[in-house]
Order: C-alpha cells, then sequence, then structure tokens
C-alpha cells in the first residue's frame, strides 16, 4: 500500500553546524522492522537531493523503534553563515514524512 511515512512515523530534526540530524521513530517494532529495510541512507539522500551536498549517516537505535540520519552538507554553512529559509533544519523532519514509501498493510492496522 502507497502511503507517506508520516502514516507509520514521527520524527524530530535541527541543526548541527552545516549539518542536520534527523530522527526518524517508527510506531511500532513491526514497522521499524520494515524500515531498517527499505529506508536506506541512499534513499534518504535521495529524497532531500536539493539540499544534501554530502553523505547521509544511519545509525540504527532498536530499543525505540528509530533511526538517527546526518545529512551532511545541507545546511550551507549553518545557521549563522546560511541565507537558507530554514537556517536550523527544524522542517527537515516534517519532509521526510512526506516520502512515499510501498509498505505491507498490516503496517497500517
Amino acid at each position: 500500500m502507497k502511503v507517506t511515512l508520516y502514516d507509520i512515523a514521527h520524527a524530530r530534526s535541527g541543526d548541527k553546524g552545516p549539518n542536520t540530524n534527523v530522527g526518524l521513530i517508527l510506531r511500532s517494532q513491526a514497522a521499524y522492522d520494515w524500515a531498517k529495510e527499505e529506508i536506506s541512507t541512499e534513499r534518504v539522500k535521495g529524497h532531500f537531493s536539493s539540499v544534501v551536498k554530502g553523505e547521509v549517516i544511519r545509525y540504527e537505535m532498536p530499543n525505540l523503534w528509530a533511526f538517527n540520519f546526518i545529512l551532511y552538507d545541507s545546511l550551507s554553512g549553518g545557521g549563522s553563515e546560511t541565507l537558507q529559509l530554514d537556517a536550523q533544519g527544524k522542517t527537515y523532519g516534517q519532509h521526510l514524512l512526506r516520502m512515499e514509501v510501498d509498505v505491507p498493510e498490516k503496517l497500517l492496522q
């Protein structure tokens, strides 16, 4: 079933200098297990292709059903240097939740 990550997850984001930290928290163990296979660093980098100039690193936190993505070189120098509208990357979490994904229907129950 095609949905957005919003339907199975929460997110929070912020700046770390010129980089953005995006936490993705899944709503169940089953959703986390699915996301571990489907939400890769390549896929996240592609989703943020217009702003991420560096690599994307993913840290897994299975005890929290969560991932922490670091989007390197995504803020054009950081809060005090950039002319970007979102200088602290606060909207990046919401943008990740807009990613369309194909999920098994049982994850939506």
